[in-house]
């Protein structure tokens, strides 16, 4: 038999990839906002923006490290910092104790989740007149709006958390011989955990706004008194401050329930990780 010579080719030289430094995403998402600061100051420096409708950022800056200096800004947030957690002490009690109410009962769903459902519909602007008539004009109609706007998103996500607890769970709660208490603190409440903690997100989101709402109507001090009476003599420049302070509450706040999110919830990602 005549041996055939296989002649071996020789690979071709593959190509480098060139890898581009990698940059820290929190870094990329401060692009958008800076240029965006940027384009503000270019278009007040060249006048296309008027200082009338809307003051430079470098004006901004300097009326915030005026308000601060003076104690004003200090003062205006210690009130709304007060009202929003008072607010929201009263909403958070609430909104689970209903979730707790209507999710461990077919009665107590059929008798509450209607009425909320209804509820959570309505406008902070229309509660207004009635709080008003029911509580005054003093700081408890502001306390009840922040805690109406709290009570809900808590009340619809503890509640659907409950909801979606596993039922296999009752049964080894059954076999372990768990009372009533027991069952909603060793098994309900952590099983709904994680949608308890998105309630509490979107309730702290929605007590800022129901605070800003509040703070409009018949208040003598705060935030919102800050950017109304600025707005009688056309201060664009408070009007900013003030809402960059509530910007950055709501932030801070949804930083914090993140981390306790991270805390909390390490099973759930050590799970979801295998």
């Amino acid at each position: 038999m005549s041996s055939v010579a296989v002649q071996a080719r020789p690979f071709a030289a593959r190509p480098r990839l060139v890898r581009l430094p990698s940059v820290p995403i929190s870094w990329v998402r401060l692009i958008s906002p800076v240029l965006l600061v940027v384009l503000w100051q270019l278009a007040s420096a060249t006048g296309v923006l008027s200082e009338r409708l809307l003051a430079s950022p470098v004006t901004v800056v300097k009326t915030a490290g005026d308000l601060i200096a003076d104690g004003t800004l200090i003062d205006a947030l210690t009130v709304s910092l007060q009202r929003a957690a008072f607010g929201f002490a009263i909403g958070a009690v609430a909104g689970i104790a209903l979730a707790l109410a209507a999710g461990l009962s077919r009665v107590g769903e059929s008798l509450l989740d209607p009425i909320l459902q209804m509820l959570r519909t309505l406008p902070f602007y229309g509660l207004i007149p009635l709080f008003i008539l029911w509580f005054g004009i003093g700081e408890l109609p502001k306390i009840v709006l922040v805690a109406f706007g709290v009570a809900i998103p808590l009340y619809l996500n503890t509640f659907a958390g409950i909801r979606s607890v596993d039922g296999k769970l009752a049964e080894v709660a059954q076999v372990q011989q768990l009372g009533r208490a027991a069952l909603i603190r060793h098994i309900v409440l952590p099983g709904a955990l994680p949608q308890v903690l998105v309630g509490l997100r979107q309730s702290l989101g929605v007590a800022w706004l129901a605070l800003i709402v509040a703070e409009q109507v018949n208040a003598d001090a705060g935030l919102g008194y800050l950017i109304n009476n600025a707005r009688e003599f056309l201060r664009t420049d408070v009007i900013v401050v003030g809402l960059l302070v509530y910007s950055v509450l709501g932030l801070l706040t949804d930083a914090f329930v993140r981390l306790i999110e991270r805390r909390a919830l390490v099973w759930r990602r050590g799970f979801l990780a295998r």
